[in-house]
């Protein structure tokens, strides 16, 4: 199973984009995808630009992950290491 996660294009040099990942910073190749710019959204997957996406597919996306990170946090995992 792959998982790719929506970035936002900050800056392009050649076929590489500096990437905003809920505000940390990646570089990422665009070789893969057409008609990218700065400020347009795209899902990566190690270190490759897939597919280009449109910022509310973006937001709603990092929503869900920031709500797993969130449940992820809080559950009591003390039980299960007791056995």
């Amino acid at each position: 199973m792959c998982l790719s996660i929506p970035a936002e294009i900050i800056s392009i040099t050649g076929d590489m984009a500096k990437v905003s990942v809920g505000g940390t910073m990646y570089n990422a190749s665009i070789k893969l995808v057409e008609d990218i710019n700065v400020g347009d959204f795209m899902l990566i997957h190690s270190g490759y630009g897939i597919a280009k996406i449109d910022e509310a597919e973006a937001n709603s996306t990092l929503n869900l992950m920031q709500e797993i990170k969130k449940k992820m946090y809080q559950k009591d995992y003390s039980k299960e290491l007791d056995n």
